[in-house]
């Protein structure tokens, strides 16, 4: 299994090498433009559905059950329309701990005087009283903190892949840009609500279930700042 495991990282290293070495003394190649439904690993969600219920038809009446305006909804509501997500996320963290514990125990042990007996003891044991002493002490002093500060503010558009029983929506955003050598990829994946699309066709990403939110990308400084995979193998597999 180790074997395999390494063997694994090596392949994979070496994949990325050679992509490395494709784009020396160029800047790194942008994704295609491609349906997110034909990306390696995509597949549909399965979610609890409420049960269908039928909407009555009324007669000589222009107003339709459900809807939300006499007129067509220009909102985001069939696969393969564009809605745009909002991620604003500020998160902060501070916690601090402490702990101070201290133990002391002591133990003694002897037998000055057992029907005469005593007297059997080995000649090294002088003293009959103090057959058995210990004691012990222990400390233990520990302190720990976090503290983290986070801000993301990304504003991208995307497309509706999927619509579930319930009419609820899968979208899937994805934006490259590159700037020098440095390629920037965003990426956000849920399920919204029809109702929490507002009116300008924008989503806020605390509407979003199951979200998934990338942001990343690659290029000459992200390959100075990452460990060599040769150190990541080995941080990996040593014990020690």
């Amino acid at each position: 299994m180790k074997y395999l495991v390494i063997a694994a990282a090596l392949l994979v290293a070496g994949c990325n090498n050679v992509q490395r070495l494709s784009e020396l003394g160029r800047s790194p190649e942008m994704t295609p433009t491609d349906d997110p439904t034909k990306v390696p690993g995509w597949q549909p969600i399965t979610m609890p559905m409420p049960r269908i219920e039928t909407t009555p038809n009324t007669a000589n009446a222009l107003w339709r059950a459900g809807a939300r305006a006499f007129f067509k909804d220009q909102r985001a509501a069939q696969v393969g329309d564009i809605v745009t997500v909002l991620v604003t996320m500020n998160d902060s963290a501070n916690v601090a701990n402490a702990t101070n514990a201290t133990r002391t125990a002591a133990e003694a042990a002897g037998m000055p005087n057992l029907f005469g007996m005593e007297a059997l003891l080995p000649k090294t044991i002088v003293d009959p009283s103090k057959l058995l002493s210990s004691s012990s002490s222990n400390n233990n002093v520990g302190t720990a903190q976090i503290k983290r500060t986070e801000a993301v503010t990304l504003r991208l558009a995307g497309v509706v892949t999927q619509v579930l029983p319930n009419g609820n929506l899968v979208i899937s955003a994805r934006q490259e840009f590159r700037v020098n050598s440095e390629l920037r990829e965003l990426l956000v994946t849920g399920v919204i609500r029809p109702q929490d699309i507002a009116s300008n066709n924008t989503v806020l990403h605390d509407r979003m279930a199951e979200a998934r939110i990338t942001y990343g990308g690659r290029g000459q400084l992200m390959d100075v700042q990452s460990p060599r995979w040769g150190q990541q193998l080995m941080d990996t597999i040593l014990p020690f």
